[in-house]
């Protein structure tokens, strides 16, 4: 195992978070989280935490496999050591064991008051499921698959060893928390893990209130538009985020085939592998006119001001940092109903949840959205709506949350 220490260089960008002093002794908390990619939701929500947490009376330790702070977006100069742990390997399922390895090493060596892990490694203090249930991803997945990839599934080592690890994590007695950003997957691990229950919270993910507001809409819409060729009035549909084939653009991709959406252009932001495949997918069916695939973007505010609502019908995802963002910026939101954010859109007139393989519901749904979106007389209460549904979930009610639990922890509660 290869681990050397580093102090990370610059300052997060995140505003409005404010010191938050602990009377106690000073914590040594490890964060774990295997690679840092910047444009993930989770790395994003990794360094908001490591944010919040400067200025405290609180030692934070990342620990990552490979983590480039200069690449985000969000970085700056940041107080917290950083231990790189990152064993030799061939393939995932040799870099997953010997990451976890390493880890309970460093673990075992540092004597840390409190790791919290965003992998599934057992003996962690603190568990994130961030990623939610392995288990229930695979089952939603299969829902997608043929006979043939189906079994391969059901037989791959990498998948075996993911779902072994995981239960073994959260049977471990070492698991004192497990934080979930839903109550979908707090519920559903409830379900799995009956004699978890007491150690299950619910801590959503923080959006920044001030980067991502209403007022974008002014600022970008008339310019983007105009760069990218669209009139105002004509409908778009926003999707943000990696993994296509997962969270939905498929789906999208043939919903603009039907009769409500023949008008509505959809972009498609993010990075993807196989991004070429949906650009073919789109030409087949004849709506490469209306779907831009505009790739990786540092900074989605623009095309968070210019759309009229946001797309998400992922097949899973606990609770996507892209949908509270759009949330945010006033954007109503059609996402799954195995997404955790359609629970903050379930008691508001600011979004829809349907079944994510449904291209029927979800043009359904995009059509009645975008019927409120560009209707003069509903769209300013469409857009408040849609803030008020995240207006609670601030980064420092976040950082605050988080803290409170590590203190309950240390104080010998669960």
């Amino acid at each position: 195992m290869s681990a050397t220490a580093s102090k990370s260089p610059g300052n997060v960008a995140d505003k409005g978070v404010a010191p938050l002093k602990l009377k106690a002794k000073k914590i040594r908390l490890a964060i774990v989280r295997s690679r840092y990619n910047p444009f993930g939701g989770a790395e994003r929500f990794v360094e908001r935490t490591l944010a919040a947490l400067e200025g405290n009376e609180i030692d934070v330790t990342l620990i990552a496999r490979k983590w480039d702070g200069a690449e985000s977006p969000e970085s700056a100069k940041k107080d917290w050591r950083l231990l790189t742990c990152n064993p030799f390997h061939i393939g995932r399922l040799w870099r997953d064991k010997a990451f976890a390895k390493g880890v309970q090493q460093l673990m075992a060596r540092e004597k840390f008051d409190l790791v919290q892990s965003h992998e599934r490694i057992p003996g962690c203090d603190i568990f994130r499921a961030g990623d939610g249930v392995h288990a229930t991803w695979l089952s939603l997945r299969a829902r997608t698959l043929g006979p043939v990839a189906r079994w391969a599934q059901s037989i791959s080592p990498w998948h075996r060893y993911t779902l072994q690890a995981e239960h073994e994590m959260f049977r471990s007695k070492k698991l004192r928390a497990v934080i979930c950003n839903s109550v979908m997957v707090r519920e559903d691990l409830a379900r799995r893990y009956p004699k978890l229950v007491r150690r299950l919270h619910v801590l959503h993910n923080g959006v920044d209130l001030e980067r991502f507001h209403l007022g974008l809409r002014a600022r970008h819409r008339a310019v983007l538009r105009g760069q990218l060729g669209l009139s105002a009035s004509v409908p778009v549909i926003l999707f943000v985020g990696s993994g296509y084939e997962r969270k939905g653009v498929g789906p999208l991709l043939h919903a603009l085939l039907r009769p409500e959406l023949v008008n509505a252009h959809l972009w498609v932001v993010g990075k993807d592998k196989a991004q070429k495949k949906f650009e073919a997918l789109a030409r087949k069916l004849g709506v490469a006119e209306r779907a831009h695939f505009h790739g990786p973007q540092q900074d989605v505010a623009r095309y968070l001001g210019a759309a009229d609502v946001f797309a998400l019908p992922t097949l899973y995802d606990p609770m996507p940092n892209a949908a509270l963002e759009a949330l945010a910026c006033g954007l109503p939101l059609l996402t799954s109903t195995s997404c955790g954010a359609a629970e903050l859109i379930r008691r508001r007139d600011c979004g829809v949840a349907v079944d994510a393989l449904d291209v029927s519901s979800i043009a359904d749904g995009l059509a009645h959205l975008l019927s409120m979106a560009c209707d003069v007389t509903q769209v300013d209460a469409l857009r408040d709506s849609a803030r008020a549904a995240v207006s609670h979930l601030s980064l420092e009610e976040m950082a605050n949350k988080q803290l409170a639990l590590y203190r309950q922890l240390l104080d010998g509660a669960e």
